[in-house]
């Protein structure tokens, strides 16, 4: 099952759900543009848009979303001798828009 079937299938439960799209990289990235990451509202996740702190970080803003409704969209890079740092192990730039599915 994909995280859209997944985030289907919360929705049917009842719960609140945000959901982040990788919508553009630059150079390396992790994970692909159009990569999804779900997440509710207690937390729960499902699928991944990068990795390391960044996918943390993405979460949080997530449950924010969540809590006030109002998208957003996340820009994460690094310069190559911080990429293991942060969680961009590959030096890239990454894009994400996290908003609520109604």
């Amino acid at each position: 099952m994909d995280e859209l079937e997944i985030a289907e299938v919360w929705q049917q439960e009842g719960r609140k759900i945000a959901i982040a799209t990788v919508v553009e990289t630059w150079g390396s990235a992790p994970r692909p543009v159009g990569s999804h990451l779900i997440i509710d509202s207690e937390g729960n996740f499902e699928g991944s848009v990068s990795g390391g702190c960044v996918e943390g970080s993405v979460i949080s803003e997530a449950l924010d979303v969540i809590e006030d409704g109002n998208s957003r969209v996340l820009n994460f890079g690094v310069a190559d001798e911080k990429a293991w740092e942060v969680g961009l192990s590959c030096g890239g730039k990454i894009r994400i828009l996290v908003e609520m599915i109604n």
